[in-house]
């Protein structure tokens, strides 16, 4: 008697499986048509050609205007402002941004409150109303002084002689930049597994060494692509510091395309500049992701 429940089985309603007729490897197989995608092809390169066709042909767009200016004096001092407030912001930025993420994931609820509060304000105000303050700093206190809190100060600055328009146009990219990455620099840190710190306290690995060789390292492949995306946004937002007359690229051609009245070719050397150094710098994203990587799986 068996030991299962199950019914016993019947040879004679055992069926073998068909087995291959003598025709089945004379059969054809037909791999899968897309006949809509090639329409969606032929579309997108008609319409490609007919835009660079026009970008080459219309004469409107005046190619050796654009060639003359391209590499000017002028224009190459414009580009290299533009990349010192990129650096400076994103330096001052990112480093601000680091102490508000980690007061924000302290166990303080008042270091949590005053860095939310921080965020919170500097994501709310317009770039440009940050900018147009800084630059107007002057306006509300004359001299900086440093010194005992509320009591006598023994160093005192000019404001108009120290925040100067440069010095305000860092100032306000680099303390809006730093709202931002705080959030980034949180989100990566929050991404990494509680339970690693965990099992590194329990090994009695110093807390320091913990977030260098632990929580950093894992907290980079979050925080990279978002960083590289607020690097290229800053990069471009540049041009708004052009309201606080400054030399940077767009200001610049705007000065240029002003006393000549070329106003597209010189907007195109800016493109064009933009979409260079844009370039660089994804290419250096795409390097620096693929070296923290390393030993992921994707």
């Amino acid at each position: 008697m068996p030991l299962t429940s199950d019914p016993p089985i019947d040879k004679e309603t055992v069926r073998t499986p068909p087995q291959e007729g003598p025709g089945f490897a004379e059969l054809t197989v037909v791999p899968l048509r897309h006949p809509w995608r090639w329409v969606a092809v032929a579309a997108t390169a008609v319409l490609l050609a007919q835009f660079l066709n026009g970008l080459i042909t219309n004469p409107g767009w005046e190619w050796d205007v654009f060639a003359q200016f391209f590499t000017t004096e002028t224009i190459l001092k414009a580009v290299w402002v533009t990349l010192q407030l990129t650096f400076y912001g994103t330096v001052i930025g990112f480093a601000l941004g680091i102490v508000l993420a980690f007061m924000r994931l302290s166990a303080s609820p008042f270091l949590g409150a005053v860095a939310y509060a921080y965020i919170w304000a500097f994501r709310s105000i317009p770039l440009i109303v940050q900018l147009l303050f800084w630059f107007n700093l002057a306006y509300l206190y004359k001299e900086l002084q440093f010194g005992i809190p509320f009591g006598p100060g023994f160093l005192s600055f000019d404001t108009m002689n120290l925040v100067g328009a440069m010095s305000a146009a860092v100032l306000g990219l680099a303390l809006h930049q730093a709202a931002y990455a705080a959030e980034i620099v949180r989100g990566g840190v929050l991404a990494v597994d509680s339970g690693q710190l965990e099992a590194a306290a329990a090994l009695g690995i110093p807390r320091l060494r913990q977030l260098r060789r632990i929580v950093l390292p894992q907290a980079m492949r979050s925080i990279l692509p978002n960083a590289a995306n607020e690097i290229i946004s800053l990069f471009k937002g540049t041009s708004i510091v052009s309201v606080m007359a400054i030399g940077e690229l767009f200001y610049q051609v705007q000065v240029v395309y002003g006393r000549n009245g070329r106003v597209v070719p010189l907007l195109m050397v800016a493109t064009v500049w933009y979409i260079l150094l844009t370039t660089v710098l994804s290419v250096l994203q795409y390097y620096v992701e693929r070296h923290y990587a390393k030993g992921a799986v994707r």
